[in-house]
């Protein structure tokens, strides 16, 4: 086996793709619902066909254009078979990948653009492209998917036009383990998007370090839905399917996501908290816990109930399931492992490609992010307290920013995550909250707000929530309602009642909390927390600093408000 430095030359993704090629041509290997009730299924050889021809016409491109080597090409799409064959195609071509994100505002979308320095985009299926379109510059050669909106068809060149017309580039082109592979642009909870530039050989070695823990295989099936611009998605969906030539299935839109889980009936799984939470709120509305509690407990019974809940969920073939990208509270994860689906918290950043800790499968490590990967060095800053790790999946560095990828890493190399955390004695890591994240009320207490809003989320009613308050007396929560909430209490004795369950959910979670850390009031934001205006990111984390910057001034008002009523309405 060639080995390119420790990484092995066949564990590349491009390699990956002309072993899968020649290896089983004619094995089904995408699934892409069309939009008219139809799916089309690609097996590997129509994949590295597609794949080839696009890596001719982007390669003709760039030597009549005169992109230089390494040149960055832009993808901005929802999830579907063309965006990974589109990715590979750039890499055969010699170029840069460069993810959007589906949801941006305009303003991101030139942002990230002009400072990739992007010479051409892909623009695929998109919900709310009226609003993107004026993210992207005027004269940057675009090229559109069969799915795209219809005027994005219309205005440029089809991926299966291209392709029908292309010959397909021959032999097997190579990248080697050290070339810069692609720039995500991370979501950021504060500041401007910062471009995380990795190689191939970080991706090689992550999904190895990963599959170390989490075993998939061949005869796995993931569904795709969660952006493939985030690092998780890119790491699970897209090179744990070059590695394992696993069988990907794409979700048509959030309205068939339901249907989209019965057809993939996925045996991996990986969501994130706020989803997993939708899924218990959805069984508790056809299921009260009560009722619940009682069938699960009985013999027999309990095993039936657990296997059709499971079913109903599209989960019941599911052999791992995961979560991360944020906290996943204590009670929702022992919800899940009475109902027979232990779900694996892991925990990463973009800068590491995602692969730092995640629990053991069939271990109980519940209130933890589990251990290490193997090859994951980590270290606890006595001062601090900040976790700081290395390893081969350390990102290249911060694209064009050499300051700050100064500050990021240590003299030693060393990622500062700006979490702090605790290391057990039997090796699992617990994340207790972020550096920054801290504040200290008037009293000189110092609150760290990251438990208490995991609580707080506990209500089905609220959508996200925050905890602030510096230099208050006492911190007070701030929360946006979910879209069943807000219809609820459209009407007066809806709001009558949903004011009495948070009320009684606000005590329920101050009386876990030590005095300093108890909060005057959860204020109810009619203001919606959207990425356009700033207050949550693509992946739905809270922009604390926008947060601050849109509502600062009023904390004192309603913390004035909420002595009076803990609950506190803002229309």
């Amino acid at each position: 086996m060639a080995v390119i430095g420790s990484i092995p030359a066949d564990s590349l993704a491009l390699q990956r793709l002309y072993h899968w090629e020649l290896e089983t041509p004619e094995r089904v290997t995408l699934s892409q619902p069309m939009g008219d009730g139809t799916v089309k299924d690609y097996v590997w050889r129509q994949v590295a066909d597609e794949v080839r021809r696009m890596a001719a016409h982007l390669r003709a491109m760039g030597q009549e254009l005169g992109w230089e080597p390494g040149a960055r090409v832009a993808i901005l799409s929802k999830n579907c078979a063309w965006w990974l064959m589109s990715d590979l195609a750039i890499w055969m071509a010699g170029y840069v990948s460069v993810p959007l994100y589906p949801t941006l505002a305009p303003e991101t979308i030139a942002q990230i653009l002009s400072h990739s320095e992007s010479r051409a985009l892909f623009i695929g299926k998109l919900d709310g492209w009226e609003s993107m379109r004026a993210g992207v510059p005027d004269g940057l050669p675009c090229i559109s998917y069969p799915l795209s909106p219809a005027d994005v068809r219309e205005r440029h060149e089809d991926w299966d036009a291209i392709c029908a017309r292309s010959r397909p580039l021959v032999g097997e082109p190579a990248r080697a383990a050290d070339e810069l592979a692609t720039l995500i642009y991370t979501s950021g909870t504060t500041g401007a998007p910062k471009g995380v530039m990795h190689s191939f050989g970080n991706f090689a070695w992550a999904i190895a370090a990963g599959l170390g823990r989490i075993p998939i295989g061949t005869d796995d099936r993931l569904l795709s839905y969660l952006p493939l611009a985030h690092v998780v998605e890119r790491v699970l969906v897209e090179h744990g399917w070059l590695r394992t030539g696993l069988r990907i299935y794409f979700a048509e839109s959030l309205d068939t996501f339901a249907e989209d889980l019965q057809r993939a009936r996925p045996t991996v799984f990986f969501s994130v908290p706020r989803l997993w939470t939708k899924f218990q709120h959805g069984v508790l509305a056809r299921l009260p816990q009560r009722k619940l509690d009682l069938l699960l407990g009985l013999p027999l019974i309990g095993g039936l109930v657990r296997r059709k809940i499971l079913k109903a969920l599209g989960l019941e073939r599911c052999r791992i399931a995961a979560g991360g990208a944020a906290p996943m509270p204590l009670a929702l994860l022992q919800w899940y492992h009475r109902l027979g689906l232990p779900i694996n918290e892991g925990y990463g950043m973009t800068e590491n490609l995602a692969v730092s800790h995640i629990t053991v499968p069939g271990i109980d490590q519940m209130g933890t992010v589990g251990p290490a990967y193997d090859g994951v060095q980590t270290r606890i800053d006595a001062r601090t307290g900040e976790l700081q790790m290395k390893s081969p999946a350390l990102m290249m560095g911060y694209y064009k920013q050499p300051e700050l990828t100064a500050d990021t890493l240590t003299h030693d190399g060393w990622l500062r995550t700006g979490d702090k955390a605790e290391l057990r004695e039997d090796g699992c890591l617990r994340i207790t909250g972020r550096v920054k994240d801290l504040f200290k009320t008037s009293k000189g207490k110092y609150v760290a707000p990251a438990p208490i809003e995991d609580r707080l989320a506990m209500h089905d009613a609220l959508e996200a929530c925050v905890v602030t308050g510096a230099n208050l007396a006492q911190p007070l929560g701030l929360a946006m309602l979910s879209p069943e909430a807000v219809q609820k209490a459209a009407t007066g004795a809806g709001r009558q009642q949903l004011t009495a369950e948070l009320e009684r959910h606000l005590a329920e979670v101050n009386a876990r909390l030590d005095p300093h850390e108890r909060l005057d009031c959860l204020v109810l934001l009619s203001t919606p927390w959207t990425v356009d205006n700033g207050l949550i990111t693509p992946t739905f984390k809270v922009r604390r600093n926008r947060v601050d910057e849109l509502f600062g001034a009023r904390l004192e008002g309603w913390a004035e408000q909420g002595r009076k009523s803990r609950v506190v309405w803002v229309d």
